[in-house]
């Protein structure tokens, strides 16, 4: 069977979808999703933990990401679909590949869902004390559930402009760095030139380099939005192509570029400093209220990352409801083509999530982040495994209608084996930190209930005697 029968379920239900998406929107919707408040606030802990050697770092990871995301957009535009990964896994692997897949990304995304919500609530209930931060939390929740449901080409467009101000801070940032490290904007306190007397570039060694990766790895994450959204594409198969032979590069050139930045001018050492690294550059060039300013773009990030995984959660749950891994209910579509069951079901267990960061014991919602702090792996090694598998049949498949693949990862198979064998490098690296540990532990035993799960439901499904499970399954 060939792998256009295979996910023909997912594409037929793909064409209940409305098609109103740009490469524009696509692009900056990737970037966006890239550039989010980890970028901001989390970096100065890779910072910390190996030095300026944290670049390399970030070279690491980004190349590792890179290298990911190729191979996932040559899947995207050659077999467009709202499932993304989810599909192909289930093409190349088999159908508990889809489902494990599916519902741990699902289930990822909405726990973050609930995350990035309380973080907007705590920042504008310190602007404004008298406001509750349930309130705050109310209003996000039922301003972009109104913005997903509305239709794709709106939340496009407010995807776009987030995203537009989110990099043209990352661009001010850095051409304010370099004005400082050039001499244009006098300053005190860089540590230019001077990295011998706090160390050297690597202070803490390869110890220091791996334990900065395993920092930054996840920086990364959010980009796959753009195989998600290319279903909805007018184009899908042109606009993924166009969207991702940029985006990957740029998003790069960002992480690495601020970071440079940073480890220029403030020690590695300065942990105060190394907090709120952004805020620490910008005080330093003096501009007063630095830091209610990144408090507002830090706000900014993380409602176009609700917005985006609002859309994000409502597509997968979508394609699992149109291949028979979720009630055939979350396959409805409104008037104007978007997946409303769905939205409002993301919505609802985000409020869930959020609930959960009040309600639940530390321990116990500990585990739970845990197990979503590297289910982005499984995400990713899936990924490889399946491009792998499936990249002779889709070349096959587009020599049988005489053309050829759009886009192509690089060096097959090679590279792809070189991939997957970095991500299983991270593991290792993982399993050998007392930080990490848990967190493979965690996800670990979610991806077990997942297909525990999805065992039973299959056991179920056949002992109906009217059931009858699709040759594709």
């Amino acid at each position: 069977m060939s792998t256009t029968e295979e996910t023909s379920g997912s594409a037929e239900t793909d064409r209940q979808l409305a098609h109103g998406l740009r490469t524009r929107h696509l692009t900056m919707m990737g970037l966006g999703s890239a550039i989010g408040a980890g970028l901001f606030l989390g970096s100065g802990l890779g910072v910390a933990a190996a030095g300026p050697a944290v670049l390399l770092s970030y070279a690491i990871a980004g190349a590792i990401v890179v290298l990911v995301m190729r191979m996932l957009a040559e899947m995207a535009s050659a077999l467009p679909s709202s499932g993304s990964f989810s599909v192909y896994a289930e093409a190349a692997l088999g159908r508990w590949a889809g489902f494990l897949l599916g519902w741990l990304y699902w289930f990822t995304i909405v726990m973050v869902l609930g995350v990035e919500v309380t973080g907007v609530a705590g920042i504008v209930h310190g602007w404004w004390p008298a406001v509750p931060q349930w309130v705050v939390a109310a209003a996000v929740v039922a301003v972009f559930g109104a913005v997903n449901l509305i239709g794709v080409r709106q939340f496009g467009e407010a995807e776009f402009w987030f995203a537009t101000v989110k990099v043209a801070a990352i661009v001010g940032f850095l051409v304010l760095g370099v004005l400082i490290v050039t001499g244009v904007v006098p300053v005190t306190g860089s540590v230019l030139g001077h990295w011998a007397e706090h160390g050297g570039f690597a202070p803490a060694g390869l110890a220091g380099i791996a334990a900065g990766l395993l920092t930054v790895v996840f920086a990364f994450g959010g980009i796959e939005i753009v195989t998600i959204a290319a279903a909805e594409a007018r184009d899908p198969r042109a606009a993924v192509a166009s969207a991702t032979r940029t985006i990957l590069w740029r998003i790069l050139f960002f992480y690495v570029g601020s970071v440079a930045i940073m480890v220029a001018l403030i020690p590695w050492t300065d942990a105060a400093r190394l907090e709120s690294p952004f805020v620490s550059v910008l005080e330093m060039a003096g501009f007063d209220g630095a830091a209610r300013l990144m408090e507002v773009v830090v706000v900014l990030a993380l409602l176009s990352a609700f917005n985006a995984n609002v859309y994000a959660t409502s597509r997968m749950l979508f394609s699992l409801g149109g291949r028979g891994d979720a009630p055939a209910l979350a396959t409805r579509v409104s008037r104007r083509d978007v997946p409303w069951v769905a939205v409002l079901v993301s919505v609802f267990f985000g409020v869930v999530a959020v609930l959960l960061n009040y309600l639940l014991p530390e321990s116990l919602l500990g585990v739970l982040l845990n197990a979503v702090g590297s289910a982005l792996l499984v995400v990713w090694l899936l990924v490889v495994v399946a491009q792998l598998r499936l990249r002779p049949r889709l070349e096959a498949a587009a020599a049988e209608r005489g053309e050829t693949l759009r886009l192509r990862a690089w060096g097959y198979p090679w590279l792809s084996w070189a991939t997957l064998a970095a991500l299983v490098a991270v593991v290792a690296l993982m399993l050998s930190d007392d930080a990490a540990r848990p967190q493979i532990a965690a996800t670990t035993g979610l991806v077990a209930v997942i297909l525990v799960v999805y065992v039973i439901a299959r056991a179920v499904r056949r002992s109906r005697p009217d059931s009858a499970e699709p040759a594709r399954r």
